[in-house]
Formats: C-alpha cells, sequence, structure tokens
C-alpha cells in the first residue's frame, strides 16, 4: 500500500472521530462518545452464556453472548457491542474462532441463531434471511433490558452507544439489512464477510463498513460484495483475500485468518472506541501475500 493509501487512512480516520460526537442515552446505554474511553490494552479471558429472547413467541431466538471476563466475573468497565450474525446451515457457535478473539479484545459479542436460517432448523428457508435484521435488533433491545436489570451480570457493562453488527455469508447480508433508513445512530459500523447487501441496505446515518471477500469465493461471488461496496455512502473498506474461498480464512490457522483478525479487530477498535492508531494500523494489518486491502472517505 503506497504513500496516497495512507492519505486515505488519515483522511478516514479523522472523519470518522470527527462524527464520534457524544450521543444522547439509548436504550441501557451509557452517554458519551466512543473516542472518550480508551480501547483495553493486552487481552482478557472470555466469558460465555446463552439465552433465548420472546421462548413462546412464534420467533424465539436463542442468543449465544461472549464477553470479557477478569476472576470469573465480567470485567470492571463498558464495553462495545458487536451483533455477529451465521451464514445458511450455521450456528454461532461454529464462529467462535473469530468471536472469542473480538471479545478477548474488549467487545461483548452477542450471536443469534436465526429461527430459519440456522444448521437445525425445524422450518429451513433461505427466504427468511430478510426477517433477520429485525432480529438482530431485537437482540441489541434485550441488552438493553439487561444491562438496566442490577440482577443481570451483564448490567452496567455494555455499551449501547456504540454497536457494530457483524455476520459472514447470509449474516453478511443481515448485517447490511440493519443499515436502512431509520437506524439509529448507535450503529456506528458494520463488517460484511462474504456477504452483499439487502434491498434498501447503506440508507440512514452514515457509518463505516469494512466487507472481507474471498477472490475465488464460489457461494456469493467477490462482485456481489464489491457491488455493495459501492453503494456504500460513509466511510468504507474493502479487504480481499486472495484466492480463497467462501470463509476457510475464518478459521485459526488457515490461509488468511491473521490478517482477517488482525484487520477485522483493529477496525472494531477504530470504529467503537475511536483509537485512531487502530485505524492508521488497518493497510499494515493486510499487508501480507494473501490479502489486499483498500478504503475511500465518506461521499
Amino acid at each position: 500500500m503506497g504513500v496516497g493509501a495512507g492519505r486515505l487512512v488519515a483522511v478516514l480516520v479523522t472523519a470518522l472521530l470527527a462524527g464520534c460526537a457524544p450521543v444522547s442515552a439509548v436504550a441501557g446505554g451509557s452517554t458519551g462518545s466512543p473516542a472518550a474511553r480508551r480501547a483495553p490494552e493486552g487481552s482478557y479471558t472470555v466469558g460465555v452464556r446463552t439465552l433465548t429472547l420472546d421462548p413462546r413467541s412464534a420467533r424465539p431466538l436463542p442468543v449465544t453472548i461472549w464477553y470479557p471476563l477478569d476472576a470469573d466475573r465480567v470485567a470492571a468497565g463498558r464495553f462495545p457491542v458487536v451483533v455477529y450474525g451465521h451464514g445458511l446451515h450455521s450456528r454461532p457457535e461454529l464462529h467462535a474462532g473469530l468471536i472469542t478473539r473480538w471479545a478477548a479484545a474488549g467487545f461483548v459479542v452477542a450471536a443469534p441463531a436465526y429461527p430459519h436460517t440456522r444448521a437445525d432448523a425445524a422450518h429451513f428457508t433461505r427466504a427468511d434471511v430478510r426477517n433477520q435484521p429485525a432480529d438482530g435488533w431485537r437482540v441489541i433491545r434485550h441488552l438493553g433490558r439487561l444491562d438496566r436489570d442490577p440482577g443481570d451480570p451483564l448490567a452496567g457493562h455494555l455499551d449501547l452507544t456504540a454497536v457494530a453488527a457483524a455476520g459472514h455469508s447470509a449474516g453478511g447480508f443481515t448485517t447490511s439489512g440493519m443499515f436502512t433508513e431509520g437506524h439509529p445512530s448507535q450503529l456506528r459500523a458494520g463488517i460484511v464477510i462474504a456477504g452483499g447487501g439487502l434491498p434498501g441496505s447503506f440508507a440512514g446515518p452514515t457509518a463505516p463498513v469494512l466487507f472481507v471477500h474471498g477472490t475465488a469465493d464460489p457461494v456469493v461471488p467477490v462482485t456481489v460484495g464489491r457491488a455493495a461496496y459501492a453503494r456504500t455512502r460513509g466511510p468504507a473498506a474493502f479487504l480481499s483475500v486472495v484466492g480463497q474461498g467462501h470463509g476457510e480464512y475464518l478459521t485459526p490457522d488457515r490461509p488468511g485468518f491473521a490478517p482477517v483478525l488482525a484487520t477485522t479487530t483493529d477496525f472494531l477498535r477504530w470504529t467503537l472506541y475511536g483509537d485512531g492508531a487502530a485505524g492508521a494500523r488497518l493497510p499494515l494489518d493486510a499487508r501480507t501475500a494473501l490479502t489486499r486491502y483498500e478504503s475511500r472517505a465518506a461521499r
């Protein structure tokens, strides 16, 4: 990546930090901007819990939550939240290799098991992806209730002014679908992995979006991801995993995992904590034989 790319990253960092002015309180969240808090140094051990939203409804939603742990309890402080969506015929725990590392870096990651696209769905239908962005918002609202509940271990530890959506394949399309007209400004970033856009995506308040895609993806061609990248109006970046397919680079010790982990983690630190140094590292994270990084400022 040459000097021009470095200057563009600096522009992106400046634009993002300028957009991180304090926001009013939202359900269950703290006030203030992500830039007001330092990103954690080092790493945490990771706790995990499962729960089911609306268990008696027509659309019960199991959710797995990974969170920073210290001495067998939730670590001190408030942590930004990432809602992570799995792909078709998958489940949250199959993405634990990436998710647990995000949690160790100082994020609370909540991953729903979507009712009609998960691996053990009683009535599987890919058409239900269009309903999954609303599930993501259900998860965020429920986390707000947990944050306000003095009897819950996560109470007071969730920063719901700093939320990212992320996901792989159908979960990537779901992520795009959360960025529609009128979405709350607490949704500050997106990571679309091997996915694309849904109708109405990338409207409303602008937020940085990182796309990650294998250039040899036989399931969702890289052209689909690039078309979604072209539609975004806010700061955006595209990480190409050269010669890789639909998601093997999400598995630890597989080719491409290390730069994908480094890039996505620094992207979350940059967007949710306001960590300018992490934003400046993004081109360096991807400077490997297997990855290419490009970015552009908001339009």
